[in-house]
């Protein structure tokens, strides 16, 4: 929301500048956005001047070459092209040299042969209208010439934009964030602008010129209007279009002016009809029909939906409640009966009414924040001065007003002990009582030690119990002035578990190898399963998502890391490395079993028509790149190899044995894929693969590897920390072999590296595999794996037989898989 300072402080003037208000604002909980100045640039080269003679220009027929008193020692000629300057006119002049609300600066050209001296201004050359049909003509009211502009017109000013949070509908009017300024500087606050309400006029009564009736009150807490008659439309003076503008709105006539000008001091939002298009004369508030359409005052036709809160005449929709009017009863030049509504709408249903037209206006945003009953009379008294004073209009006595349920005020109790337990430090007695009563409170004692207040209207919904009363004194009395003590919490040991220690490490493993974390949403769109092969009726769905890009929760880490490195990739990174450690969610089955979760317990939890479902945590990487270029030589593509390395890593990390064993994901490359599997249960772990060439084309991104890891079950067959895994060093020399074993093609290393660990027993230390071999001599269908073995006892120096008899017992594990050893 916009802010114009001057309007600000003309309702509560600390006697400082605008920087500094902005800082009292900000200390005080308000957020501001920004501060900028609008207007001209130096004000003192704007004056009154008075135009002595306006002749027609000898070389134009549409210029006009005026001598006009400035207040100088000489009357300066200026050239205007305004169809209406005459002389005996009191106007805005703008000297050489000045500054432009556009940044131009002002000089001295010729203009057909005749030098002007300066420029007689209209509203919009000012910024304080849009008005460019004529110069801009000022009342002569004793102002002479040479008077500064700024004495005349507000024609220049700061503006500070604040952010409003939900809970602050008060501080979207000028005069709330006002009593914010008051309530932490002490600086009076003049008079609730809304308070006054003008003497009606005449014998007749508002209900024998129009009829209000709430059919759904589920939509409208209240609807009040107040009849005008002999209402004059015209432009609005100077000063209202000034802050109009200077708040970000558009000056349109007097009377749509007054309703926005209402809505920008005090929040609560007005729409004024023309009742003489009013059909019938009577105001019904109803749902829409489903299909029911209605052409909006932006010219718009819009279908509605049975959701969407009307304003209805007597032969249909007038308006959309709290968002926007209808053209049916827009006021016009020709209006001169106006009914004034200032309604209450149920804020959600306003906010999900403006989500789903895509139309956002000043007033819904005020209304979806909800605003208390009481307000909507506030803002019929201003306007109601407004009117009789701008447009001349009559109050005709009597207000319609439909109020169904009437809401009471709402008082809350504090107990002034539980200020210092809450905020770390006690207050005084005296100081809360003004801190409350300066924001609007009616405050009064309610026993020992205890206050009762009486909450104002416009903060209602903020304001709801004690903790809410004490946030209010603390912010007023100042955070910045209350000690910084850690929060007090019993038995906390702030100390990490086991499983997250583990995690923890696990993570800064892939950090030292240089990737980097990503952090993505829990959720997903079922297109994205869809492009990973994934059923997305397997995910669970979300019951009231945001949009659908996000309504399903996503079962796998794969779709954020692409999407990551798909941003990446398009902006010229592809050589990535990316991997993210977060939760995953899927269906819990009745048949799932060993992997720690409780079917029949998520079940009974679950909501009904809900699915049940697991949530673990889970470790993924995503690479593009196994070694990075240099200027010797170009990057190496990661592949399937560089993605297992790295899973390799962890779980040496983990302390965990392990084996792989094909396995095939829908988004992986076939034949390039595998499961990951706990060595001792069989207990799967996770997969490693490269990623499927249709999925790299249809997430365009570059070829990559990746994997994903339960990091959960990772934890739970890691071995305890301690003297459990201490392994004495052994002085007793190893035996070392190289061994070359043949088998069939299709035959996993991984099986041969098994077979070889069963034959060889427990004298075995290590094995590791250091290259293939394919060749005629071996014959079709054959290959030779290149193994090195190490064989240590722990208690002496093994003999030659011995590790003979290990190697027999080698061959006769190879042959039962159809291998043998090479000669």
């Amino acid at each position: 929301m916009r802010v114009p300072v001057a309007w600000l402080r003309s309702y509560c003037d600390p006697g400082l500048s605008a920087s500094q208000i902005a800082d009292v604002l900000t200390m005080s909980g308000i957020k501001v956005e920004r501060l900028h100045r609008v207007g001209v640039g130096d004000p003192a080269a704007f004056v009154v001047g008075r135009v002595l003679e306006a002749e027609r220009h000898p070389n134009a027929d549409r210029l006009s070459v005026c001598r006009v008193d400035d207040g100088g020692e000489q009357p300066r000629t200026i050239v205007c092209g305004a169809p209406n300057v005459a002389g005996g006119q009191m106007v805005a002049v703008a000297r050489p040299g000045a500054v432009m609300p556009d940044g131009t600066h002002l000089g001295e050209p010729k203009l057909r042969g005749v030098r002007s001296s300066g420029m007689i201004l209209a509203e919009d050359e000012l910024g304080v209208g849009e008005d460019h049909t004529g110069i801009l003509v000022l009342e002569d009211d004793g102002l002479a010439p040479g008077t500064p502009l700024a004495e005349a017109l507000p024609i220049a000013d700061e503006v500070i934009e604040i952010e409003i949070t939900p809970n602050r509908p008060d501080a979207m009017g000028v005069y709330g964030v006002a009593r914010d300024v008051h309530a932490v500087t002490g600086t009076p606050l003049v008079e609730d602008p809304t308070a006054p309400d003008p003497e009606p006029a005449g014998a007749d009564r508002a209900e024998e010129h129009a009829h209000v009736e709430i059919a759904d009150p589920e939509i409208c807490l209240r609807f009040t209007a107040r009849v005008f008659e002999d209402v004059k439309v015209g432009p609005s003076p100077a000063w209202l279009k000034q802050r109009l503008m200077a708040a970000g709105q558009r000056p349109i006539s007097n009377v749509v002016d007054i309703t926005n000008y209402v809505m920008l001091i005090s929040a609560q939002p007005l729409h004024a009809f023309d009742l003489d298009q009013v059909r019938g004369s009577r105001i019904v508030v109803r749902r829409a029909h489903e299909g029911e359409a209605l052409t909006t005052l932006d010219g718009v036709e819009r279908r509605l939906s049975s959701e969407v809160a009307l304003v209805c005449d007597a032969e249909g929709p007038s308006g959309i409640a709290g968002v926007m009017g209808g053209q049916v009863s827009e006021v016009s030049a020709k209006t001169t009966r106006v009914l004034m509504e200032a309604a209450t709408w149920v804020g959600p249903n306003i906010m999900r009414t403006s989500r789903g037209l895509g139309l956002r206006t000043e007033a819904s945003a005020r209304f979806e924040k909800g605003l208390h009953p009481e307000l909507a009379m506030a803002g019929q008294r201003l306007a109601t001065r407004l009117m009789i004073d701008l447009c001349g209009a009559r109050l005709v006595p009597g207000t319609l007003d439909a109020y169904p349920k009437p809401v009471g005020r709402r008082r809350v109790g504090l107990r002034l002990g539980r200020i210092g337990a809450l905020v770390g430090e006690a207050v005084p007695e005296d100081e809360v009582h003004t801190v409350l009563e300066r924001l609007g409170f009616e405050v009064a004692h309610g026993g020992t030690g205890q206050l009762e207040a009486v909450v104002p209207p416009s903060r209602d919904g903020d304001v709801q119990r004690e903790a809410d009363l004490i946030e209010e004194v603390a912010r007023i009395h100042g955070l910045d002035r209350l000690p910084a003590t850690l929060p007090a919490r019993r038995r906390a040991v702030g100390r990490m578990g086991p499983a997250q220690r583990l995690r923890r490490r696990l993570e800064d493993a892939l950090r030292d190898r240089g990737a980097s974390e990503v952090v993505a949403y829990s959720f997903t769109s079922p297109s994205a399963l869809e492009r990973l092969g994934v059923d997305p009726a397997e995910a669970l769905a979300i019951r009231n998502p945001l949009s659908e890009e996000g309504s399903v929760m996503r079962p796998l880490l794969l779709p954020g890391l692409l999407e990551a490195l798909g941003h990446n990739a398009a902006h010229g990174r592809p050589g990535l490395a990316l991997f993210e450690s977060a939760h995953v969610y899927a269906a819990v089955t009745g048949d799932e079993e060993g992997d720690g979760s409780d079917p029949v317990r998520a079940a009974e939890e679950a909501p009904a028509g809900a699915r049940p479902a697991r949530e673990s945590h889970h470790l993924a990487a995503l690479l593009t790149e196994a070694v990075p270029p240099t200027w010797r030589a170009q990057a190496r593509v990661a592949d399937f190899y560089a993605a297992k390395g790295l899973v390799e890593a962890l779980l040496v990390i983990a302390g965990i044995e392990w084996r792989i064993e094909p396995g095939a994901r829908p988004f992986l490359h076939p034949g390039r894929a595998a499961t990951v599997r706990g060595a001792a249960d069989g207990r799967e772990l996770g997969w490693i693969g490269e990623l499927h060439p249709l999925v790299e084309r249809a997430w365009e991104v570059p070829p990559a590897a990746a994997f994903e890891l339960d990091a959960d079950a990772i934890a739970e067959l890691a071995p305890a920390r301690g003297h459990d895994g201490y392994r004495d060093l052994t002085s007793f020399p190893a035996v070392v072999q190289d061994v070359a074993v043949v088998v069939d093609e299709d035959l996993s290393a991984a099986r041969v590296e098994a077979a070889v660990r069963a034959g060889a027993g427990e004298l075995l230390r290590s094995i590791r595999i250091f290259d293939l071999y394919r060749g005629e001599q071996l014959g079709a269908g054959r290959k030779s794996l290149a193994l090195r073995l190490e064989f240590r006892a722990p208690d002496r120096t093994l003999t030659d037989a011995e590790v003979a008899e290990r190697r027999s017992e080698i061959e006769g594990a190879l042959a039962e898989i159809g291998g043998g050893l090479r000669a």
